[in-house]
Parts: C-alpha cells; sequence; structure tokens
C-alpha cells in the first residue's frame, strides 16, 4: 500500500537513500563518472521527466516516478523508470513543468555509490551528497568528504520540491541550517 493506494511493485526498483548537505564538491575518485541532468517534473503529477548527458554516451532519457512507502520518510520509495526517445521526450516536454539542473559527480564506495549533484541555475551553490544503501540498508562506514548536515527527511529537498524553490528560497533553508 503506497499513499493510501492498493498498486503492484512489478516494475519498480526499491530505494533506500540518505542525502546531506556538504560544503562544496571535493575531489572524488581518479575516474568520476560525471553526468549533466536536466528534470522536468510534471505539474500535477508524480511523474519526472529526465535528460542524462555523459560524456561519449548517447542522451538518455527517462521518464519516472517514485512513490513512498505509506508513513515512511522521502528515504523509501518505488521508483519506475520508462527509457523514451528523443521524440518522446520531446513531446512529454511540452507539458508544464517545474524544473532544475545538475551536475551528479558518482564515486563507488564500498560496493556503494556516493553521488555528489551540484545544482546549477537559480540554485547555485547547492551541494547535496546522496548515498545509496542497497538491500543491506546500512551506511558504508569510509567517506572520501565530510557529510555536513543530514537532510534526508526534509521535504524541502526532494526533487520535485527543489524544482520549485527559488533562489531566495533556497537562501532561507540554508539559513537554518547555517551551511553556505
Amino acid at each position: 500500500m503506497f499513499n493510501g493506494e492498493s498498486i503492484s511493485l512489478k516494475y519498480a526498483l526499491i530505494e533506500n537513500e540518505r542525502r546531506f548537505l556538504i560544503r562544496n564538491r571535493i575531489a572524488m575518485s581518479n575516474n568520476p563518472r560525471c553526468l549533466f541532468i536536466q528534470d522536468r517534473y510534471l505539474v500535477g503529477t508524480r511523474l519526472r521527466l529526465r535528460r542524462v548527458e555523459e560524456s561519449g554516451l548517447p542522451t538518455v532519457f527517462k521518464l519516472g516516478q517514485k512513490i513512498r512507502f505509506d508513513g515512511s520518510s522521502p528515504s523509501e520509495n518505488a521508483h519506475t523508470t520508462i527509457y523514451l526517445s528523443a521524440k518522446e521526450f520531446d513531446l512529454f516536454a511540452r507539458l508544464p513543468a517545474n524544473e532544475l539542473e545538475k551536475v551528479r559527480w558518482i564515486n563507488p564506495i564500498g560496493g556503494q555509490n556516493l553521488a555528489i549533484d551540484e545544482f546549477g541555475g537559480r540554485l547555485t551553490g547547492l551541494v547535496l551528497a546522496e548515498v545509496d544503501l542497497g538491500t543491506a540498508g546500512t551506511m558504508p562506514s569510509n567517506f572520501p568528504i565530510e557529510l555536513n548536515v543530514e537532510i534526508t527527511n526534509d521535504e524541502r529537498f526532494t526533487g520535485g520540491e527543489l524544482a520549485k524553490t527559488t533562489s531566495q528560497q533556497l537562501t532561507h533553508i540554508l539559513d537554518s541550517y547555517d551551511i553556505h
């Protein structure tokens, strides 16, 4: 049961993540993956349209949906993705949406991935770290960075909310955490 709805998880991937504010992106492994991500959160839906560019690889277009488990935090959800052609992406991109863009650096640590997201546009200056806890649900013991403040359960740092956040609102949110 998700948010009062009875649905099947047949096509969903279960995610268990923790998110942190960090002061700035730090040096990662010698060859971290670097992705440029543009997200469009379709107004009035739970759907996210995503364009992912990675040097030397074809652009990836996705339509995704995250559904939370009842009573759980934003860290636990069922995530379903549909891969799209460029033409399908362009069709969905005509719909009203709240947008954000970021550069994501992916670094493997202890069999898990640490993603560092540097936001652009009106969210420039926001840097988040995200750790996928996997099925074990445990944090890796060694981190190559200082995880300043955990924001996993702060709704304001979910993608859909950040896509609606103004630069002035972001400053106010960061002031509440005393981090810049």
